[in-house]
């Protein structure tokens, strides 16, 4: 089984049919989405759209989990709030209702797809340290063989042994059967590693391979939009260089 992996469009509509186009040359067999399709970007509608018609398996995030009323969100930063409430009006109703029916997390065998932490995935907790991925050291037997996470919009992966958490680099590795895995797929529409190409991922089951698939796209135009339809310039600007 070759799995495609997308995580964390924020509406980049761009970004999205880059990865999108990337993605279809890989040989996948099955396409798997990581939640937070809507947020920060221009074109929320468009980017549901897409990923309806192309995953078989689709996460909730965060900020799909806001937009569609599962979580007060009144806590956030201000334009964060503002981005969000902007994005409610731009959805449709069909979108409204397919975003309140993803599930928080998903197993498929030994392979379980979160946004974030797969312990209690309603809460959205962070793991891109290793220090956090030790925390997960006493839910080990209750771990996938390999979780699939987005959420930090980072590449960052960790092998869990029985004693300890290792950072796992590298824009390709091979996973082992003698680790559990926590295995950050990136960020389509809002990478945050320094490097501004929309980043999605392929892992075979059969070779164990995982890789990165980083694709360039039309920065400057999902950047206008997001400045003309009045969301935060930053939101437009950061994704020039990928913070």
């Amino acid at each position: 089984m070759r799995y495609g992996i997308i995580s964390d469009i924020h509406g980049n509509l761009e970004a999205l049919q880059e990865s999108v186009k990337a993605l279809s040359k890989e040989r996948i067999d099955r396409y798997i989405c990581l939640g937070d399709v809507v947020g920060y970007g221009a074109n929320p509608e468009e980017c549901a759209q897409i990923v309806k018609k192309l995953v078989q398996t689709c996460i909730v995030g965060n900020h799909d989990a806001a937009v569609s009323g599962r979580m007060d969100y009144s806590y956030y930063y201000d334009a964060a709030r503002h981005a969000l409430d902007w994005c409610r009006k731009q959805v449709s109703p069909e979108t409204l209702e397919w975003l309140k029916g993803l599930p928080y997390s998903k197993r498929e065998g030994d392979i379980e797809f979160c946004h974030g932490s797969p312990v209690q995935p309603e809460e959205f907790e962070y793991i891109f340290t290793k220090e956090k991925a030790k925390e997960l050291l006493k839910f080990r037997d209750q771990l996938a063989w390999v979780t699939f996470i987005g959420h930090s919009h980072l590449t960052r992966s960790f092998a869990i042994g029985t004693d300890e958490a290792y950072n796992v680099k590298g824009p390709e590795f091979v996973v082992r059967k003698d680790f559990k895995y926590i295995i950050t797929v990136g960020s389509v529409g809002q990478p945050r590693d320094y490097d501004p190409r929309s980043c999605c991922a392929v892992f075979d089951t059969e070779t164990c391979q995982f890789r990165y698939l980083r694709s360039d796209y039309n920065i400057e135009a999902q950047m206008k939009k997001i400045i003309a339809a009045g969301l935060a310039y930053n939101f437009g600007a950061r994704l020039l260089v990928g913070i």
